[in-house]
C-alpha cells in the first residue's frame, strides 16, 4: 500500500510517498480502516520538523485524523462497528497519511451518511480541541459572548458552530475576506479583520464596552496582550495556539478578576476526551456541526498540504484525499 514516510526530521520535503507492506488483521481491540481522507494538523508539521517536545521513532507516518471504511476488526472490539461501515477516526497507531491505518477501537466512530469523508477527516483534533477549549476549559454558558480570535481554521470553524448551538453570542476574526465571509455564513454575529487598524476598538464597541466573557486564542504570542483589553470582568482567555513568547501586564488580569487557561488536547483526561467525541457525534447527527474543508490535496502532495496548513489567511480545513493519484 501507499503511505507517507518521514525518514529524517526536517522541512516539508521530508514527506515521502512510499510503498509499504499491507497491514495484517488487526490485534484485539483494534480496527483496520481503509482511509479515504486524512486531516492535516499543525502539530504534524511540528513533529515533522523535529521541534515538537515528544518525537516518534523514525520512519514515521504522520496523521491522527481521518475518515474511511472499516476493513477488518480485531478479536475483542466492542461491537459498535462492522466491516464496510463508514467511520471517522480520532487517533491512529500507524498514522492516517496512508491507504490504511490501524486504530484503537475507542478512537473510531460511525460517520453519518450526510457527512463526506473529507469532512470526516476534519473532525478529530480540531473539533475535540474546540469543544475542550470552549466548554470544558472555557466553561461557556448560554447568553455569554465569545470571541474566537483567528477563527478561520479547523478549530475556529468548529468553535463558532459549537458556540452558536450553545446559545452564545459569537464574535470572530479572520485574516482574509473569504475567511470572514465563511464565518458570517456559519452564523457568527459579528466578524472582524484582525489585520485592520482599530479592530480591537471595533470589537469593544460591539460588546458595548463590556468585553467578551470568553476569548479563544489561536496565536497567543501575537494577540494575548490585546486580548486582555477585550476581556469582560471575570472573563476567561483560553490559549489554543502559540508560536513564541509575549509580554503582558498582569494588572489587566487583576482589574478584571480574569483567567488565562491553556489547552493541549493530549493532556485531556480520558473521560473528558470521551465527552468531546460524544459531543462531536451529537452535533454531527443534529446538523449543528458541519466541517468546512478549505483545501484538499492528494496523498502525494502532502508536502504542499503542510505548507498550506501553516500559511496565514487560509479558510477551512486542510485535507488529504486518499488513495493517492499514482
Amino acid at each position: 500500500m501507499k503511505a507517507i514516510r518521514v525518514r529524517a526530521f526536517g522541512g516539508p520535503e521530508t514527506l515521502e510517498l512510499c510503498d509499504v507492506p499491507d497491514f495484517p488483521k488487526p490485534g484485539a481491540g483494534r480496527i483496520l480502516v481503509q482511509m479515504m481522507a486524512a486531516g492535516v494538523n499543525p502539530v504534524e508539521t511540528y513533529i515533522r520538523s523535529g521541534t515538537y517536545a515528544k518525537l516518534p521513532e523514525l520512519p514515521w507516518t504522520p496523521g491522527s485524523d481521518g475518515a474511511g471504511v472499516v476493513e477488518s476488526l480485531g478479536g475483542e472490539t466492542d461491537g459498535r462497528l462492522q466491516p464496510g461501515q463508514r467511520v471517522w477516526v480520532a487517533g491512529s497507531a500507524s498514522g492516517t497519511y496512508a491507504e490504511a491505518a490501524v486504530c484503537d477501537a475507542g478512537s473510531v466512530f460511525a460517520l453519518p451518511d450526510h457527512v463526506t469523508f473529507e469532512q470526516g477527516a476534519a473532525l478529530g483534533i480540531p473539533c475535540a480541541t474546540a469543544w475542550r477549549a470552549l466548554m470544558q476549559r472555557g466553561g461557556a454558558k448560554a447568553g455569554e459572548t465569545v470571541l474566537v480570535h483567528g477563527a478561520t481554521g479547523g478549530v475556529g470553524v468548529a468553535a463558532v458552530q459549537f458556540a452558536k448551538a450553545a446559545g452564545l453570542r459569537v464574535l470572530a476574526t479572520g485574516g482574509s475576506e473569504d475567511g470572514r465571509k465563511m464565518l458570517a455564513g456559519l452564523g457568527a454575529d459579528a466578524v472582524f479583520d484582525h489585520g485592520a487598524f482599530g479592530y480591537v476598538e471595533a470589537i469593544r464597541t460591539a460588546t458595548d464596552g463590556k468585553g467578551a466573557d470568553i476569548i479563544l486564542e489561536m496565536l497567543a504570542n501575537a494577540n494575548l496582550a490585546r486580548d486582555l483589553a477585550l476581556l469582560a470582568d471575570t472573563g476567561r482567555i483560553v490559549v489554543i495556539g502559540s508560536r513564541g513568547s509575549i509580554e503582558i501586564n498582569p494588572r489587566d488580569l487583576m482589574l478584571r478578576d480574569a483567567d488565562i487557561r491553556g489547552v493541549m488536547l493530549a493532556n485531556t483526561p480520558a473521560p473528558e476526551l470521551a465527552e468531546c467525541h460524544a459531543a462531536i457525534a451529537r452535533h454531527l447527527a443534529a446538523g449543528t456541526l458541519n466541517p468546512v474543508v478549505g483545501h484538499t490535496f492528494t496523498l502525494s502532495a502532502a508536502a504542499e498540504a503542510h505548507r498550506t496548513v501553516m500559511a496565514s489567511g487560509h479558510a477551512g480545513k486542510v485535507v488529504l484525499r486518499i488513495p493517492s493519484d499514482q
